[in-house]
């Protein structure tokens, strides 16, 4: 042992070699104290109460709280500083961290050197930031519950978890609410990101130049953008939950190669899909349902394949101004259409015409919106049944040469938390 135990803290020694379990009762810097003497891989067990102490956890040990103790910072920087690796942070309530955005002031904070970290089953309270991953490699923050500040504008928030240049970091059923994003990525590859739960924040995941990672199973709910991928390669993102996000559920910002497969996006007040100056990226087996636009193309966005989605009751089903044509069908296999009065008199599930969703006259009403006000002139209706009945007068955009007949199934993710 590295020295003597405070007063309030009972050792519960070990045969030799073995880790001991430290119970550890409330008390003036009781935990610092049983911290001094705990050698590696030992446990500390929290009794119930409440710790007021700030604590840096420099060699592998186990903090357990045993869901009962509260660990109140002193306000000033994080509650909880990882510097050392395998170390586990498991059944606390962690509150109390300082307000500074420039040393990421955090419920707990992993530094580079805290490899391997375990962060579960903690409830994280009033924290600027909830976790911040700030380097720490295969790091795994796991089944927490997150609440962050609202004592200040939404974008002056810290966020509920933060990852900088953590390869294969983990964050994964946690809940997080309030705060700034819910996880946001900057500079990092090889992270998974799954069946976490969002709700009232700005973005529910923000990624930022980071590579070669995922985003599956997880909700994001009433907030203001869900899965914003920005600046980055090779991202999958399957299998997620956007319910009345105001903005956007799902934005590909220069972002390329990504798998966006079997996203449910319903009732987003804006677009369901945003992608701009996005490239060769799969959208595949998405339902888009009750948004304003199911998909807006835009700046440029070249050779993506987009496939047996369903687009579902949008107010505008597609937005995308172009010259050309563009086809949304891969290997015989097209996307379903809501609005799409199709027959199949073949019976093969595939709609005996090609789908064409926009026309010169909505070219128009995006580019001059104050043309709405001749919606119901005879002239209008003139221009859009010779472009139904001649199709080649219309002035190129999305086709559709295989229209599906039903919607592929969509499953709703269980999220993580108590969403």
């Amino acid at each position: 042992m590295r020295g003597l135990l405070a007063l309030g803290a009972l050792v519960l020694l070990p045969s030799f070699g073995a880790a001991a379990v430290i119970d550890v009762s409330p008390g003036e810097g009781a935990i610092a104290a049983a911290l001094a003497g705990a050698d590696e891989g030992d446990t500390l067990r929290l009794g119930p109460g409440i710790y007021r102490e700030s604590l840096v956890l420099d060699h592998p040990v186990t903090l357990d709280g045993g869901g009962r103790a509260t660990l109140q910072g002193t306000g000033d920087g994080s509650t909880i500083t990882v510097t050392g690796p395998d170390v586990v942070v498991r059944g606390l309530i962690i509150s109390g961290s300082g307000s500074s955005h420039e040393t990421i002031d955090s419920g707990v904070q992993l530094t580079k050197t805290a490899d391997r970290a375990v962060v579960e089953n903690n409830v994280l309270l009033g924290n600027l930031y909830g976790v911040d991953i700030h380097g720490a490699k295969e790091s795994i923050v796991q089944d927490n519950i997150i609440r962050g500040r609202r004592d200040r504008h939404m974008n002056r928030r810290g966020n509920g978890v933060y990852v900088w240049n953590a390869p294969g970091a983990q964050v994964v059923g946690n809940d997080i609410m309030w705060g700034r994003d819910g996880i946001f990525i900057n500079t990092s590859k090889q992270n998974s990101f799954r069946d976490n739960t969002f709700r009232d924040l700005r973005f529910a995941v923000h990624y930022m130049y980071a590579n070669n990672s995922e985003v599956s199973g997880n909700r994001s709910i009433g907030n203001d953008l869900g899965y914003a991928i920005m600046f980055s390669d090779r991202v999958r993102v399957r299998d997620n939950l956007s319910r009345n996000d105001r903005e956007h559920g799902v934005l590909l910002n220069y972002a390329n190669h990504a798998e966006i497969t079997g996203n449910i996006v319903q009732n987003v007040q804006e677009k369901c899909l945003f992608v701009y100056n996005a490239h060769k990226n799969l959208i595949s087996g998405n339902r888009f349902e009750g948004c304003g636009i199911g998909i807006h193309f835009t700046a440029g966005s070249e050779r993506n394949t987009v496939t047996e989605n369903a687009f579902i009751g949008n107010r505008n089903q597609v937005k995308y101004v172009a010259t050309t044509w563009v086809e949304w069908s891969e290997d015989g296999r097209g996307n379903y259409w809501s609005d799409f009065a199709a027959y199949d008199v073949d019976g093969d599930g595939i709609a005996d015409m090609p789908y064409r969703p926009n026309d010169s006259m909505d070219h128009v009403l995006w580019t001059q919106p104050a043309a709405k006000l001749l919606l119901g002139s005879p002239a209008m209706q003139l221009v859009r049944w010779s472009q139904s009945a001649f199709p080649a007068l219309l002035p190129g955009g999305v086709q559709d040469s295989a229209p599906l007949m039903r919607p592929p199934a969509a499953v709703i993710p269980e999220g993580g938390g108590q969403g």
